[in-house]
């Protein structure tokens, strides 16, 4: 088992650049974003997209204290066996997929939060030799155990050599393999990139942009990040041709050149920019209300990415079009995960303060509430 501990600087040459973006046209497609907005008052809410063709049916989860959960194994028939047992340390809430007791996404009672994000093409997980699959988990299982045992990226960083993550597939899924890179923040604004790759290497990247796409690697999106150290916020002087001055037709001139398009690395460089240029938010409340207007304009328009069940895996390996099918929302200091749905635009939320978190049992919370419109004719004045 390996382990590669890495600081954002990385820079990558013209062949492993052309490389990486032929292994990215060349895989399945599942575009989520992620950002982390801090707060005045030292608080950071972490907000993400989930896009997939084949629906997930994703439902809120809550995970109590001291609850047993167990893996699942390479050889493992079905979910929840064969791997490693460990008992919750912390109460988690976020969304799982496909009716599995899986966090695909959330937070912690203790502020650390993460999802899994698609990386095909790049995804080797690890494999556990004989005797030792008692310490490994599948690849769909690692934000569960991460959330449910640890309160920092420091402590994540400790525990992730000790444990096998395997390939893990799955019934639900067709049984493709499940190949996930991790966006994972804690409470101190602290984030981190985790990914196995080259036959189940780890590693793990200190994120200093606190940005996730999908594939290509993150070094590869830091390095794509880098040509666009042009684009600014601010108004851009006019362009000088001799005596003649030459303004922009319209505001927005020093963001002309931002990546348009679908592709991970295009949206990796909106949502930095999304993110950096946000205006100061006074508190948590606040960073929850503008991480969704950002995530907003991040979201997949339905109809913009087509799927094929002959086209090797891409939304899930169905005939269709990929769509965000939620938008969520973590607020690290106070414990809360926020979400709305591609068929309800209504926020729902889950406060870990008000939850029982030593429930005997896993709750789950469905996400199949109708919208509420209200008709305000009668407020007319």
């Amino acid at each position: 088992m390996t382990i590669k501990t890495s600081s954002p600087t990385a820079v990558l040459h013209t062949g492993l650049l052309a490389a990486a973006l032929m292994a990215a046209a060349a895989g399945p497609v599942q575009a989520c974003t992620s950002i982390l907005l801090p707060a005045k008052d030292g608080a950071y809410v972490y907000g993400r997209t989930m896009e997939f063709a084949l629906p997930l049916r994703s439902q809120l989860v809550i995970i109590p204290r001291n609850y047993r959960i167990t893996a699942t194994g390479p050889a493992a028939p079905v979910v929840g066996q064969g791997g490693m047992t460990w008992q919750t340390k912390y109460a988690a809430v976020g969304a799982n997929a496909l009716g599995l007791p899986i966090l695909v996404d959330g937070v912690n009672e203790k502020g650390l939060a993460g999802g899994q994000f698609n990386f095909p093409g790049y995804a080797e997980f690890q494999k556990a030799p004989p005797g030792e699959e008692g310490k490994s988990i599948a690849s769909f299982e690692l934000v569960t155990y991460l959330l449910t045992s640890f309160a920092t990226v420091e402590e994540v960083k400790a525990a992730l050599p000790g444990i096998y993550v395997t390939e893990g597939k799955l019934k639900q899924f067709g049984d493709m393999p499940s190949p996930y890179h991790l966006s994972i923040h804690d409470a101190a604004g602290k984030s981190i990139v985790i990914e196995y790759t080259q036959g189940g290497q780890l590693h793990v990247y200190d994120n200093p942009t606190h940005v996730l796409t999908n594939s290509p690697d993150f070094p590869y999106q830091l390095a794509n990040l880098a040509q666009y150290q042009y684009l600014t916020a601010d108004i851009v002087p006019p362009l000088k041709a001799g005596s003649t001055s030459l303004a922009a037709p319209s505001s927005g001139d020093g963001m002309n050149g931002l990546p348009g398009g679908f592709l991970a690395p295009a949206r990796f460089v909106r949502a930095f920019f999304a993110q950096q240029n946000a205006p100061p938010l006074d508190d948590a409340a606040a960073a929850v209300q503008m991480s969704f207007h950002l995530m907003g304009g991040l979201e997949l328009p339905p109809g913009s990415i087509k799927t094929s069940a002959k086209g090797g895996g891409e939304g899930g390996g169905v005939d269709g079009y990929e769509i965000t099918e939620w938008t969520a929302a973590a607020d690290l200091r106070n414990g809360r995960y926020y979400i709305r749905t591609y068929t309800n635009p209504d926020v729902r939320m889950v406060d870990l303060q008000k939850a029982d978190l030593n429930a005997a049992a896993i709750t789950v919370i469905p996400l199949d509430q109708p919208q509420v419109i209200r008709d305000l004719t009668g407020d007319a004045r």
